[in-house]
């Protein structure tokens, strides 16, 4: 008799302990094997679910093993009804806390690989988890048989309250996710708006854009106005850019001669300056028979936008020193008026008289 109420106290501390071992097991295998795994992937997406599951999965084992213990253990009739509840409610706990864990860190991990995003991730990560806490709270109602409908119509008409009051903010919030998200511009771009500042950006926030140009001025774009116009960004999709250069010769000019020269002194030019690509051919393209010059573009190439100011600067400054030394002749416009006798030729104006001195 002894040894069946010994062997009857004792067996639910041994399926306890059973389910125990079971959930540190199973622990030791995750820390082991499949964090070995996880460390062979790219991402840290393995290593975080790994973190965030590992110590609830041990409290939920511990938990079905307690279910099942209770089975053999005497229960007051007024307190059994209560058992199962229990455990379903802090089974719904347990997860709630492990999905808050998962999404809390994979948000993390999500703005750490995106600069811009850092000033946008802590709120996004408190947000998503209250959301969860929410949904966790439901499950729990629910289990306890509480209707979780008038809450969650609180919760729609307080959304739409909010909505309606927040209306502006939350346009410039989702634009900011969106700017953040598709990366059109990102901090550090050099960028022109369509309405002709440009400059630097130097901040992404979730309400507005903030952009430094070169006099170090900042801008203030309001997040909805910048997803809105026109961007150009001169860091998509590479840094360096072509820089072209406009020039005109003389008419009587040879023009193999003007393309050699030419392209001699960008050559040297891109050699020389810092912020040029020293690799690049440079090249002449001739495109317009002007009323006073042939014209033609020239295309340099530079490391990036703010260096082409240095780059035309000294370019033009050595061309005209070598075409003054070559005799080719940059001309300025020139018009000539045939004048009759007193009378203007058809088509042109008479030059007024000068005055005579008395």
């Amino acid at each position: 008799m002894a040894v069946d109420q010994i062997l009857e106290y004792l067996l639910p501390v041994i399926i306890l302990l059973g389910f125990i071992a079971a959930g540190c097991l199973i622990k030791k295998i995750l820390d082991v094997y499949v964090a070995r795994l996880a460390k062979r992937t790219k991402t840290k997406i393995g290593n975080i679910l790994l973190a965030a599951i590992k110590t609830p999965l041990l409290v939920i084992f511990a938990l079905i093993g307690a279910n099942f213990a209770l089975q053999y253990v005497p229960v007051p009739p007024r307190i059994s009804p209560l058992i199962p509840p229990v455990f379903k409610i802090a089974i719904a706990i347990v997860a709630t806390y492990c999905v808050v864990k998962i999404a809390s860190g994979l948000i993390n991990y999500w703005g750490g690989t995106r600069p811009s995003m850092k000033t946008i991730t802590p709120l996004i990560d408190n947000v998503l988890k209250i959301l969860i806490a929410f949904i966790g709270l439901m499950v729990v109602l629910n289990i306890l048989g509480i209707s979780v409908t008038a809450p969650l119509a609180a919760m729609g008409l307080g959304g739409l309250i909010i909505g309606l009051a927040l209306q502006n903010t939350l346009s410039e919030f989702l634009a900011g996710i969106y700017i953040m998200t598709d990366r059109p511009v990102r901090v550090g771009d050099y960028v022109k708006l369509e309405t002709g500042q440009e400059g630097y950006v130097v901040n992404i926030g979730w309400r507005s854009t903030r952009v430094r140009e070169l006099p170090n001025n900042i801008i203030v774009i309001p997040n909805s106005k910048l997803a809105g116009c026109i961007v150009t960004n001169y860091y998509l999709p590479e840094q360096e850019l072509s820089v072209l250069v406009q020039v005109g010769v003389h008419y009587d000019s040879n023009l193999e001669k003007v393309e050699r020269v030419t392209c001699e002194v960008a050559k040297e030019v891109l050699n020389r300056v810092p912020g040029c690509v020293k690799e690049f051919e440079p090249f002449i393209r001739y495109h317009t028979f002007d009323s006073s010059s042939i014209n033609f573009s020239v295309i340099l190439r530079a490391k990036e936008y703010v260096d082409r100011y240095l780059l035309t600067h000294e370019f033009v400054k050595a061309l005209h020193k070598r075409y003054k030394k070559e005799g080719i002749t940059i001309p300025f416009p020139i018009r000539t008026v045939y004048l009759t006798e007193g009378k203007a030729m058809k088509g042109t104006a008479a030059r007024p008289a000068k005055p005579k001195k008395r």
